[in-house]
């Protein structure tokens, strides 16, 4: 009689603390509490069974005060997901099943939506927006209603299936709207990590620092047309600026006032100092030419004559090279003079796929699927090219593969993305007309498509890499420039 009394006393304490009663059936089976919470939930009417019993389960881990319990919560996985997807997930609108009945089959996109793993070999995109909530609520403020955070389902789409953890975002970090025209061009300032400037159609040049707090130093105001390209000077001391209306501005970044004008006879289309050389400038123009400029006078001090239009620029680190894109799809391979400014023609590289003017060049020093230095090339219809480049041949580019995409309306750029050791393949980031932004690996000739950002309503045109390689900003024909935060790596 008394050890049934004791056990009912048991029983009434375990139900005051929450705990749920121990199976009279075995009482020497010891049951996980959290797990039994969940199986005593009763049934309600809700579209998801799965709901209130992750609800509970959540509210029991909370309810837990020790600082042990609450770094356990917070590490807690369940499904190789994790804690934020979950909360995410509870906190989901009401009608989040209406907008993403699209992207559920294939991928996930915009901040805080959460998609059932399909098994367990596949990884899907998960953005924490718990980081950024700030920069959100402001953002869908000021955000048309003609934006849509989910194209239709494309090729793109079709081939996502698996996200490379390497670039997995955690979030939006900051967001910039104050521009109202298209963003054509922007980049961050060498070695530096908090430095983003991006230029606009409407000749206007935005200073930012994107450290907390994210902030506006400067808008340069003095172009009259659309900034084709910009580039930073090594120190990130001037920016020098192309544009559509015919000249080439230098800028004090830190006061933010021009100190120089050089004015052309034709559009000037992309620009770069000399890595080492700082006084010279790289200038590409409507004219056919590469022009060699003295960063003090002002004045061309060389030039070099092509076939067609050059339209986009980049040099080797050391600046002996510089690899540029015309009208009509060709690339060339220029040696420079790093003393005198001199300049001539090495190679040209024709694809007779593309006549498309090329909006993208970019080096970089070392591939590991090259084991070389390696370009990429983008053109306007689509085709991107991922070539090797043999310095001991004077820059001598063979194209290693290509990847065809969609036909672009706008110039729209891509970038390498960072170099990881660890990893196998080559990947890049890409704008695109349907607002999102996609990370495709060169090296597969199927499921080239390995994520994609949501958050953009209009074409992105523009995209960088900041020098810590955490950050990926990435500008619209909107004038919407958002930073977007990558994931760490474990």
């Amino acid at each position: 009689m008394e050890d049934a009394e004791e056990q009912e006393k048991k029983k009434e304490v375990n139900a005051s603390q929450g705990e749920a009663p121990m199976l009279e059936e075995n009482p020497k089976i010891s049951m996980d509490l959290e797990f039994t919470s969940c199986l005593l939930q009763p049934p309600i009417a809700h579209h998801d069974p799965n709901y209130v019993a992750l609800r509970r389960l959540l509210l029991r881990r909370k309810a837990l005060s020790s600082p042990d319990a609450i770094s356990r919560r917070k590490e807690w996985r369940c499904n190789g997901r994790g804690y934020v997807a979950y909360r995410n997930f509870i906190s989901r609108p009401k009608n989040w099943e209406s907008f993403n009945v699209a992207s559920r089959s294939s991928t996930p996109g915009h901040s805080g939506r959460w998609t059932p793993l399909p098994g367990p070999q596949s990884i899907m995109f998960e953005v924490d927006s718990s980081s950024s909530s700030r920069d959100l609520r402001g953002y869908s403020q000021g955000f048309s209603r003609e934006a849509s955070f989910n194209s239709s389902v494309n090729d793109a789409d079709r081939h996502l299936r698996v996200v490379e953890h390497a670039y997995s975002f955690v979030g939006m970090h900051c967001i910039f709207d104050s521009c109202k025209v298209s963003v054509t061009i922007l980049k961050f300032g060498h070695m530096r990590s908090d430095l983003l400037a991006y230029g606009a159609s409407d000749g206007s040049l935005t200073i930012c620092c994107v450290s907390e707090p994210p902030a506006i130093l400067h808008q340069l105001k003095g172009h009259s047309k659309d900034i084709t390209d910009f580039d930073f000077s090594s120190n990130n001391q001037y920016i020098a600026s192309s544009s559509m209306d015919k000249t080439v501005r230098v800028w004090d970044a830190s006061q933010g006032h021009c100190i120089r004008v050089i004015y052309g006879v034709s559009s000037q289309l992309c620009i770069r100092f000399h890595p080492v050389n700082n006084n010279l400038l790289f200038v590409g123009n409507a004219n056919k030419e590469i022009s060699v400029m003295n960063f003090s006078t002002g004045r061309v001090i060389n030039k070099a004559v092509f076939e067609n239009e050059i339209t986009a620029m980049d040099n080797d680190h050391t600046g002996q090279l510089i690899f540029s894109g015309d009208a009509q799809g060709c690339i060339y391979t220029v040696s420079v003079n790093s003393h005198t400014g001199s300049i001539s023609r090495s190679h040209r590289n024709r694809n007779g796929r593309s006549k498309c003017s090329i909006t993208t060049v970019q080096y970089r020093t070392y591939s590991l699927l090259a084991r070389s230095p390696v370009l990429l090339a983008c053109a306007q219809d689509g085709n991107l090219y991922f070539f090797s480049v043999a310095l001991e041949i004077k820059g001598y580019l063979t194209l290693l593969c290509s990847l065809k995409l969609a036909p672009q309306v706008h110039s729209i750029r891509a970038s390498f993305c960072p170099l990881l050791s660890l990893e196998k393949g080559e990947f890049i980031v890409s704008g695109s007309e349907d607002s999102n932004v996609y990370f495709y690996d060169l090296t597969k000739p199927k499921n080239t498509c390995v994520n994609k950002l949501q958050g953009h309503g209009y074409p992105v045109i523009g995209i960088a890499w900041n020098y810590g390689e955490n950050l990926l900003a990435s500008s619209d024909s909107n004038g919407t420039v958002i930073v977007w935060k990558r994931a760490k790596m474990s």
